[in-house]
């Protein structure tokens, strides 16, 4: 899945087992995706398309608490 319109960096990173991954916003609009490095391929796939929701849903700007953005 690729965003049109939406400019980000997809990186690996050694997070502990309990953090799938982490999307954060840079200073320049741009998005960089943190996937964990420890994941299968499929785990990571799954993680990436949950990220990119985030991105999509405008979950930054969007005024709601992560326990709404995440279903908490």
């Amino acid at each position: 899945m690729i965003l049109a319109n939406a400019d980000y960096f997809v990186y690996y990173a050694d997070f502990p087992p309990t953090v799938r991954g982490v999307v954060t916003p840079n200073d320049d609009g741009t998005f960089s995706i943190f996937l964990n490095s420890r994941l299968s391929d499929s785990q990571k796939f799954l993680t990436y398309l949950h990220e990119v929701r985030h991105i999509e849903n405008d979950d930054f700007y969007n005024g709601l608490s992560l326990q709404q953005i995440e279903g908490l």
